[in-house]
């Protein structure tokens, strides 16, 4: 989310910068257009990575639990030691872990699941809607993208910059808290880091921005 919200606010940051430059204001509609066809290809480019990352993950996984269901049914002696091992390693004693595999075998399906699991460390793709995701990516991407526009939206003025910094901050400061309960860290770090990140992304574009002549 950080990163949707701190890629459009590089974008007004840049135009920003390059008013500074030539010492007048730019057309707001000029960072709106820019501001606007980044937030959508950015959020489309997402949404479409997204969605062929879960459709590859469902196709690796398909093709791996096939290869597990044909050496159960074709191989079953040596994915029964393999089972027994892995069992063994999580603590169960060799009778127990063969007792249990004993009883996974008169469920090949729940083996293979298994085997999936604790074997390969796949997690399970299956149910997973990649258009879904993907849509959910690219609403979440176009809604915390549009915070730094809000004020070329809805505001006039000369100060725009400065309430888009403002807003841009509101918002990465509220990530960083929520990063914080979540991951227990210090809230400092968890904050710092947010708004180091953003601060960092718009300084370089706003740099970048006053190298040019528009």
């Amino acid at each position: 989310m950080a990163t949707r919200i701190i890629t459009t606010f590089a974008v007004v940051a840049g135009f920003a910068g390059a008013q500074a430059n030539i010492g007048a204001s730019l057309p707001i509609f000029s960072v709106l257009i820019f501001g606007f066809a980044n937030l959508f290809a950015d959020g489309v480019s997402m949404a479409l990575g997204n969605l062929l990352s879960t459709r590859s993950e469902q196709d690796v996984y398909a093709n791996e639990k096939s290869k597990e269901m044909y050496e159960i049914k074709h191989n079953k002696e040596m994915e029964w030691i393999e089972s027994v091992q892995i069992l063994i390693t999580k603590g169960f004693t060799k009778p127990q872990a063969e007792q249990l595999i004993s009883i996974y075998s008169t469920n090949p399906k729940y083996w293979v699941d298994f085997m999936m699991n604790q074997e390969l460390k796949l997690p399970n793709p299956e149910k997973d809607n990649p258009f879904k995701m993907a849509l959910v990516t690219l609403v979440s991407f176009i809604f915390f993208g549009f915070i730094p526009l809000i004020p070329y939206v809805f505001f006039k003025g000369s100060s725009l910059f400065v309430v888009s910094i403002f807003t841009t901050a509101v918002a990465l400061f509220s990530l960083g808290v929520m990063r914080w309960r979540v991951s227990k860290q210090s809230f400092l770090r968890s904050v710092g880091e947010m708004l180091l990140l953003g601060g960092a992304a718009a300084t370089v574009a706003y740099i970048v921005g006053t190298l040019f002549q528009i």
